[in-house]
């Protein structure tokens, strides 16, 4: 029997064409990469992959971009493999790191490439959430593994669904060898799209379908009230002005539930971007004194809920507010987010995948890889804050989030339920909807740990050829490419006006030297200013030139609007025949346009509607007569010599157009090209400055430097350098460290923060002044400037390496026990480092001390991860 029988005969469905191209693939000995939705069935592509890999007795890396993903794959595994033979290496746990299948966070994999770990074993390597590679700080890491791993290793990466999959799967096979894409559009669960609209002073709610055809909805449009002009029927507002009644409202979370549950629409997860809300939003239902579950379903939770916080301190649990939020789940209510510790955090995903849990309310990290499907998602808002501003979602994180509704096997349809906010047009919510662009984009740029390795393994032109190997390299060689197409099409463009011109007028010398004191332009804008005044709403035009934005107009377009500035000065919007708009004003003319003839506008006049333009658009390709044609403009034509100037002026303006369209893509394009060695030769210069490197090797510090894996890699090396560590108890050492580590949240950091010791706040005051002095230099490199430092968890560190309880740590602390507990892991990972590369033994000793006094009671009990 063949590995792919036996593979197939152990399945209780059949594979689907997009998994089995993928086999083929593999069997071929090719890497392949799956671009597929959630939840279509990719991961049976890895499944086959540490199939063949086990069968044959080779080993087989399955590799994740977060811990908690990495700790759930682990235990599939483990049912599906057995504990022995599969382990577990993240910067929390190590597990059976020699199995013949090992999951890993991809930071794990990329470290032990540049440790130089011998992996003559290692068969294949699963990337799984590949697209992560556009993530701005863990997005380098999956580049440098693609690039460095042997050849002969197998990739297998495992995608969301992507516009330029053709693009990344050249790049793969540029990088590594022969790369098949497999693609799978299709979701086994169709998506429905919704739109759920609360109505003021009334406890009715309207829910309507997004899209109807492919198109918004022409219902939804009735709900924009807000944003249409004001009316007789307006009323004043606090400034004398006028605004529309509207009617309309935000439904309330617990009314959505309410309606969820009417529908059949449970389970549910309802996206907030806010923790606070979250939690607010989950005790509200609870409240309410809804109960979503059944007696037996309470007494399932119960069991979990004992199983997964057994080692946790009563003192811990009542921190923590246990008592109430197990009551949540017994109503069938939980919160989920990055501020909750993770044995309660996996109380919630254990219970939602075995549909005990009915509604969830979870911020977007809950849509990051961990696999807990629902029949409804519900987006609270389609804008979230990010710490300064407010953004809106790009149709990505739309898909990503909205992937998570429908349950393969179970629901014939998902649900994506959008609430109506009185911030966002229903417009924008249909282009969501409907929207399939997402484009895979790098962020590799070179760090100071990835260029102290390259230097260390490599001579320089080595390391350079690798950099340009990277996906951005290959992205902007591409961009290159496609610039020179454009540059070689306004070239030619510039040559026939050129000898155009030269052919009516005479040598261009003699034409520029005639207007040398001439105004060239004001006469011809002028004149198409007055042409542009003739057209009507409606008109058909013929049309030569460019929109406002630069891009070509199209050769026919219907005017849908006609609107006059400061000034007189006018502009026009057209729609062609693909629904495309475009703005065009008398300077972006090359013509006189010519009205072809006229069609009727839809009723009623939404010149920013999505549906109108369709309309506008589609009468515009069903009109077989048009009327008359007449020129715009003043009548009559170049008669005389006096005229011709004008005419030569226009065409010699369109050439300086072309001219300046030339310098930009070429400037762009020089740029583009070469922005990555010049930020890699700036590193290097950099790191020489400071000692790192000599004529291309490594001091000592340098060779500390390629075995640091942190984001602030550079600036705790000079700190061991300056002494910052010396002579530091474990618990001031564990204080210390955090300032490397943790983040302020939120816009208003605290300007004053509480030192345990005068000691550790004159250390601080030194690493300070060590972090401006290297953001100022790398300032001036044009360099990305390292993280600022804080200070604002040392006193907690402090406390709990002394052996503080939680309750007393956090009293006083605005840090959940969720965040608590995640910088204590980030901290022991970097205390476990200086450990082991630190050169000042006391040092080393004391840093291991701190590690242990850190990893304790209730972050201990977060690291556990059991087979």
């Amino acid at each position: 029997m063949t590995l792919r029988q036996s593979f197939l005969d152990g399945l209780e469905f059949e594979a689907d064409r997009f998994q089995i191209e993928a086999f083929d693939a593999l069997d071929q000995g090719k890497h392949v990469i799956v671009s597929a939705p959630t939840g279509s069935g990719k991961t049976l592509v890895a499944s086959y992959a540490v199939h063949r890999a086990l069968e044959r007795a080779r080993r087989v890396f399955y590799t994740t971009p977060i811990k908690a993903l990495s700790n759930q794959k682990y235990h599939d595994l483990v049912a599906e493999h057995g504990g022995g033979s599969v382990g577990l290496l993240t910067g929390d746990n190590v597990v059976n790191p020699e199995a013949s299948l090992v999951v890993m966070t991809t930071e794990v994999l990329r470290n032990m490439l540049y440790a130089g770990h011998t992996l003559d074993q290692l068969d294949s390597v699963v990337l799984d959430e590949v697209h992560y590679l556009q993530d701005s700080y863990r997005g380098p890491v999956w580049e440098e593994v693609i690039i460095h791993l042997p050849a002969r290793i197998q990739l297998v990466a495992l995608s969301a669904t992507v516009s330029n999959a053709n693009e990344l799967a050249e790049w793969m096979e540029t990088v590594r060898g022969p790369t098949d894409l497999v693609s799978e559009r299709h979701r086994p669960v169709e998506l429905e799209n919704l739109y759920l609209i609360g109505e003021r002073n009334s406890p009715k709610l309207h829910m309507i379908r997004t899209l109807h055809g492919g198109k918004a909805n022409p219902k939804g449009f009735r709900f924009d009230a807000q944003f249409r002009s004001p009316n007789r029927g307006a009323r004043r507002g606090h400034k004398g002005g006028r605004r529309a009644r509207v009617k309309w409202q935000s439904p309330g979370r617990v009314d959505v539930v309410r309606k969820l549950k009417q529908k059949d629409l449970l389970p549910a997860i309802h996206f907030i971007f806010s923790r606070n809300a979250c939690t607010d939003a989950a005790r509200a239902v609870v409240d309410s004194g809804m109960i979503l579950t059944s007696q037996a379903e309470r007494s399932q939770i119960r069991q979990i809920v004992a199983a997964k916080t057994s080692g946790l301190e009563r003192s811990d649990l009542a921190m923590l507010e246990f008592d109430r939020f197990v009551r949540g789940l017994e109503a069938g209510v939980a919160h989920h987010h990055a501020g909750m510790v993770p044995p309660l955090k996996e109380v919630v995903e254990a219970c939602f995948v075995r549909g005990l849990t009915k509604i969830v309310f979870a911020t977007e990290t809950l849509a990051l890889g961990i696999n807990m499907p629902a029949r409804t998602v519900v987006l609270d808002k389609l804008t979230k804050f990010t710490g300064d501003h407010h953004e809106s979602l790009t149709p990505a994180q739309y898909t990503q989030l909205t992937g998570r509704a429908g349950r393969r096997g179970i629901d014939r349809h998902g649900q994506a339920v959008v609430l109506w906010s009185p911030w966002v047009r229903f417009e924008q919510v249909a282009e969501l909807a409907s929207s399939r662009d997402f484009v895979l984009t790098s962020a590799f740029r070179p760090t100071y740990n990835m260029t102290a390795n390259l230097v260390r393994r490599y001579d320089q032109e080595r390391a350079r050829q690798l950099l340009n190997l990277s996906f951005a390299q290959f992205r902007a060689d591409a961009s290159i490419v496609r610039s020179e197409h454009r540059l070689d099409k306004i070239r030619r463009r510039k040559q026939r006006l050129l000898t155009n011109l030269e052919t009516e007028f005479g040598p261009i010398s003699e034409l520029q030297a005639a207007i040398e004191t001439v105004d060239v332009a004001q006469a011809d804008i002028q004149e198409l200013a007055y042409a542009l005044s003739q057209v009507s709403l409606g008109d058909v035009l013929e049309l030569d030139g460019r929109d406002v934005y630069n891009g070509e107009l199209p050769k026919i377009g219907a005017v849908i609007s006609v609107a006059y500035r400061k000034g007189r000065r006018v502009k026009v919007v057209v729609v062609d025949e693909h629904a495309e708009s475009f703005e065009m004003a008398p300077d972006t003319l090359r013509t006189t346009p010519t009205v072809l003839g006229s069609i009727e506008v839809p009723e009623p006049y939404l010149p920013h509607s999505m549906t109108f333009v369709f309309e506008v658009s589609e009468r515009l390709v069903k009109t077989s007569r048009l009327g008359r044609q007449r020129k715009l403009g003043p009548t009559g034509s170049i008669q005389s010599v006096a005229d011709v100037p004008a005419a030569a002026r226009r065409t010699l303006q369109r050439i300086a157009k072309l001219d300046t369209e030339l310098d930009n893509l070429q400037n762009a394009a020089a740029k583009s090209a070469s922005s990555l060695g010049r930020n890699f030769d700036e590193v290097v210069a950099l790191l020489e400055s400071r000692g790192f490197i000599d004529q291309w090797k490594l001091s000592s510090k340098g060779q500390q430097l390629a075995r640091f894996y942190h984001e602030c890699d550079l600036l705790l090396v000079e700190a061991l350098e300056a002494g910052i560590f010396d002579g530091l108890n474990p618990a001031e050492m564990a204080a210390m460290t955090t300032a490397f580590i943790h983040e302020d949240r939120g816009p208003n950091p605290n300007k004053d923060p509480w030192f345990p010791n005068n000691n550790l706040r004159k250390r601080f005051g030194t690493l300070t002044r060590l972090q401006w002095d290297l953001a100022k230099q790398e300032r001036r490199a044009g360099l990305a400037e390292t993280r600022q430092v804080s200070a604002g968890f040392m006193a907690i560190a402090y406390g709990w390496a002394s052996g503080g309880g939680l309750d007393d740590v956090l009293v006083d602390e605005d840090v959940s026990a969720g965040d608590f507990v995640r910088t204590a892991k980030l901290l022991i990972d970097v205390l476990r480092q200086i450990a082991k590369l630190a050169k000042d033994s006391q040092i080393q000793q004391r840093a291991e001390m701190a590690s242990v006094a850190v990893h304790r009671d209730l972050v201990a009990a977060s690291s556990i991860v059991e087979p």
